[in-house]
C-alpha cells in the first residue's frame, strides 16, 4: 500500500477519496486553491497543500503545481478525483516519470479511449455493438454529406474530444447538416483544442445506461452492475439509478459482458465506466468510456456493497481484485440525485453565496457525500454540485420513498438549490413508472411550461466526462 497520498480535487469528491485513505489506514493530502483553504476536506485532511489562485486553470488544472505539491509533501501516489485532471494522460506520464502512482489508467489507456473515433474504432474490434457511424473523423462537408446519406438520417455530430455536449448537434437532413457541422467544429475546438468530429446514427428518446467496471494488473475485469444515468438536463446528468429499471435480466448480462469485453480489449485497469445507449427495442450501443471514477458511484456501492473508491486504490498499489462475482449482483435499489446550486425558476441559473444553515438528511437507507457545513461560502470558480442524496430501499418504490423523504429533510439556507426540483421530479408518474430517457426531463419541463425547455428538447447524450465536470 501506499505511504502517501495526494488528492488533487476538491468538493465531494475530494472528501470521498479522503475517507477512503482513512478507512485503508492511508495518510493523504489534500491540494486547494486559495478559494478552497476553508473547505471541509481541508479542515479534515492529514495535511493540506495550496497549488494556486481560485481560476482553476492556475491551480487544480496547474500539473506543475500539483506535482510540485506531491513531491514536496512526500506522497508516492496521486487520485485525480473526477473532473479537471482526471482524464489528463499527460498528468498520468508526468507522474510515471517523477516516481508518483496515478491511481487510474495508464497514459496510452486515458489518450486512447479520450479520443471517441479511436475509442469506437477499439470497440468494433473487440465486438462491442456500435451505432452506425464514420470509422474516423470527417474533415469536409462533402464527405459528411456522404456519410450521412449512408448512415442514415438523422445523425449526431459528435466532437472526438471532451464531452459535455459540446461540440454536440443533431442533423436531420443535409441543409441542417451544412449548418451545424462547422458550429460543432468550432464549438470543440474551443472548448478542447480538437476541432475533430465524427458522426454517428442519432436515436431518439434512447435510455443512457453505463457498466461500472473494475480491472487489475493480474489481468481480472469484474463488471459490477449497471446504473440508469437517463436524466439529464442541457447534457449533464440529474439522477441516477441503480439497477437501470425494467432491465431484463437477457439485456444486463449482455451489457457487462460487453462492458468486460471492452475493458479487456483496452487492456484497461483501474475503475472505470462502459456508457452505452439503448434504443426502444432494448438493443444496446457503445458510446464511450470514462476513464475514472464516476460522480454516480455511490449507488452502484449501495447496491453491490463493494468500495469503488478503496479498490481503486487497491488497484493502483497493485492488489488483485479479489471481489467475489456474486457480490456484484444487486441487492435492491438505489437513486441518486445531484444537488446544485442553481435556481431552477431562473433557468437554472448557477448562483453563490454563504449557506446560513445545512441540514443534511438521514434515516434508513440515506447517505449524503456533500462538502457543505454551515458557514460555507459557496466559491463561484467551480462546477456548481454541492452534494448528492443517495437513497436505497428493497426495491425502486422504496428507494423513491426514501428519497422524497430525504429531499424533504434537506435544509439549505443561504444559497439557492435543486432540492425542490428534484422532489417534482420524484413525484412524477412518469418517473415513477420508470419511464425515462435522455429527453424526459425538457419533456417534464415542458409540460411545467418551464421556459427552460425551449430548445432543451432535442438529444441530451451525456459524455460522462462533461457530466462529471
Amino acid at each position: 500500500m501506499f505511504r502517501k497520498i495526494l488528492i488533487a480535487n476538491r468538493g465531494e469528491i475530494a472528501l470521498r477519496v479522503l475517507r477512503a485513505c482513512r478507512d485503508l489506514g492511508v495518510p493523504a493530502v489534500v491540494a486547494y486553491s486559495e478559494a478552497d483553504r476553508d473547505s471541509l476536506a481541508v479542515r479534515l485532511a492529514d495535511e493540506a497543500v495550496c497549488v494556486g489562485p481560485p481560476a482553476a486553470a492556475k491551480s487544480y488544472n496547474n500539473i506543475p503545481a500539483i506535482i510540485s505539491a506531491a513531491l514536496v509533501t512526500g506522497c508516492d501516489a496521486l487520485h485525480p478525483g473526477y473532473g479537471f485532471l482526471a482524464e489528463n494522460a499527460y498528468l498520468a506520464e508526468i507522474c510515471d516519470q517523477v516516481g508518483i502512482v496515478f491511481i487510474g489508467p495508464r497514459p496510452e489507456v486515458i489518450e486512447q479511449m479520450g479520443d471517441k473515433a479511436r475509442a469506437r474504432h477499439l470497440m468494433r474490434e473487440a465486438g462491442v455493438p456500435l451505432l452506425p457511424g464514420t470509422p474516423s473523423t470527417v474533415d469536409s462537408l462533402g464527405e459528411a454529406r456522404q456519410a450521412a446519406r449512408r448512415i442514415g438520417y438523422p445523425v449526431l455530430i459528435k466532437a472526438v474530444a471532451g464531452g459535455g455536449g459540446r461540440g454536440m448537434r443533431v442533423a436531420r437532413d443535409d441543409i441542417e447538416l451544412t449548418r451545424l457541422l462547422p458550429l460543432a467544429q468550432a464549438e470543440a475546438e474551443a472548448a478542447f483544442a480538437n476541432g475533430g468530429v465524427y458522426l454517428e446514427r442519432y436515436l431518439d428518446r434512447p435510455r443512457h445506461v453505463e457498466v461500472q467496471i473494475l480491472a487489475d494488473h493480474h489481468g481480472h475485469v469484474l463488471a459490477v452492475g449497471e446504473r440508469d444515468c437517463s436524466l439529464q438536463r442541457r447534457h449533464q446528468k440529474v439522477v441516477e439509478e441503480a439497477p437501470a429499471p425494467g432491465l431484463p435480466r437477457k439485456t444486463r448480462e449482455a451489457l457487462s459482458r460487453a462492458a468486460s469485453r471492452g475493458a479487456k480489449a483496452a487492456r484497461y485497469t483501474s475503475a472505470g465506466t462502459m456508457e452505452f445507449l439503448l434504443d426502444r427495442d432494448g438493443q444496446f450501443f457503445f458510446m464511450e468510456m470514462n476513464a475514472r471514477i464516476q460522480v454516480e458511484h455511490p449507488i452502484t456501492e449501495a447496491v453491490s456493497s463493494i468500495d469503488l473508491v478503496a479498490w481503486q486504490i487497491r488497484i493502483a498499489a497493485g492488489e488483485p481484485l479479489t471481489v467475489d462475482a456474486r457480490a456484484v449482483e444487486p441487492r435492491g435499489h438505489a437513486i441518486e440525485c445531484r444537488i446544485t446550486a442553481e435556481d431552477a425558476e431562473r433557468d437554472f441559473s448557477p448562483n453563490t453565496g454563504v449557506v446560513e444553515t445545512y441540514v443534511a438528511p438521514g434515516g434508513p437507507g440515506i447517505r449524503v457525500d456533500s462538502h457543505l457545513y454551515a458557514g460555507y461560502a459557496v466559491p463561484p470558480y467551480y462546477d456548481s454540485l454541492l452534494g448528492k442524496v443517495i437513497a436505497w430501499g428493497q426495491d425502486r418504490a422504496e428507494a423513491i420513498t426514501r428519497m422524497e423523504r430525504a429531499l424533504t429533510e434537506t435544509v439549505i439556507t443561504g444559497i439557492t438549490h435543486t432540492a425542490p426540483f428534484q422532489r417534482l421530479l420524484m413525484a412524477d408518474p412518469g418517473f415513477k413508472r420508470g419511464e425515462v430517457h435522455t429527453g424526459f426531463i425538457a419533456e417534464f419541463l415542458a409540460r411545467q411550461g418551464h421556459p427552460d425547455a425551449v430548445g432543451v428538447t432535442g438529444p441530451a447524450v451525456v459524455a460522462g466526462r462533461g457530466g462529471d465536470r
